[in-house]
């Protein structure tokens, strides 16, 4: 088989497994508070993680790496998955799946704003046109469509959602200084950001008590969140002729989930989610279009004449 054609498969598993989580995240979080469920999800993505690293024979590179910036791991580990997850869950807890899924989808048009300020990059006419589009889809199933009159369902869970969202950027924008191998790096966040969640976990509340069910879905969540299904994105991305042709299946993402979310939690999708979750996925194309559009349109020898 082509390295393209491998690309597509584990890209395309990739965006499958992914699209299932925000429906394993409500499923774990009926039995589970959010802070149990990022303890049973990093455990498993620990052990993961490790076995991945077995198999590749690169488990000699995670005391390495770590000794060659602790406190780097550290300000990862405490973004993701300590706060990152917690913020996240939480937004989960409070708000309907298909509300919490939408307003996180937006880290993407977040995070080239934040690159602004925190890495010295351009603004650009694009992203403040993803971002005025995509804030406004926000808008739309935050307030369930009373665009006028509105209402919050949940203040806080659409205000740790949207944070979750900096979070997540945040932990991608420290990300672009390391240059290790990207998956001992995911182990060490997850090392260092363990110890974190376990001495919150025992001074606040409890360790889980045993439910087949709720650590089904928490294992699940460690697995095809946070480990195994990144793993398949890098691989897809390395086997890749072309990076953008596999990014552009992440669209194919929330849909999906949407369909999950509808199948097996049995919610009833709101007009206004499909509205807002359309603004979103339009301007993350808007982000990536305006550009080469622009570029295409500069290097047309009619416009110089």
């Amino acid at each position: 088989m082509k390295q393209s054609n491998q690309a597509y498969l584990y890209g395309i598993g990739a965006i499958c497994l992914w699209s299932t989580v925000a429906t394993a995240f409500k499923l774990a979080l009926a039995h589970f508070s959010p802070l149990q469920l990022v303890f049973v999800a990093t455990v498993t993505s620990i052990f993961a993680l490790s076995f991945i690293l077995l198999i590749q024979k690169k488990l000699h590179l995670i005391k390495a790496q770590f000794k060659s910036k602790p406190l780097f791991y550290l300000q990862a580990g405490l973004l993701n998955p300590f706060l990152y997850y917690l913020v996240l869950f939480k937004a989960y807890d409070l708000l309907p799946a298909q509300q919490a899924l939408s307003l996180n989808y937006t880290w993407a048009i977040l995070l080239p704003l934040l690159s602004v300020p925190l890495l010295s990059q351009k603004l650009r006419k694009s992203d403040m046109t993803a971002a005025i589009v995509a804030y406004f889809g926000v808008f739309v199933i935050a307030t369930q469509g009373n665009l006028t009159n509105f209402s919050f369902e949940s203040g806080t869970g659409v205000i740790l959602a949207l944070t979750s969202t900096l979070l997540w950027s945040l932990y991608w924008i420290i990300n672009t200084k390391d240059k290790g191998d990207p998956v001992v790096s995911l182990l060490l966040s997850f090392l260092v950001g363990f110890p974190f969640i376990l001495v919150t976990l025992l001074w606040t509340q409890e360790l889980p008590s045993w439910n087949t069910q709720a650590f089904a879905a928490g294992i699940y969540v460690g697995l095809f969140e946070m480990g195994v299904t990144f793993v398949l994105w890098l691989v897809a991305l390395k086997k890749a002729e072309r990076t953008a042709s596999i990014s552009t299946l992440v669209f194919m993402s929330p849909v999906m989930s949407i369909g999950f979310i509808a199948w097996i939690l049995q919610e009833q999708i709101a007009s206004s989610t499909y509205i807002g979750l359309a603004l979103i996925l339009t301007a993350l194309a808007l982000q990536q279009l305006l550009p080469h559009l622009n570029k295409l349109k500069r290097s047309d020898p009619r416009e110089s004449a």
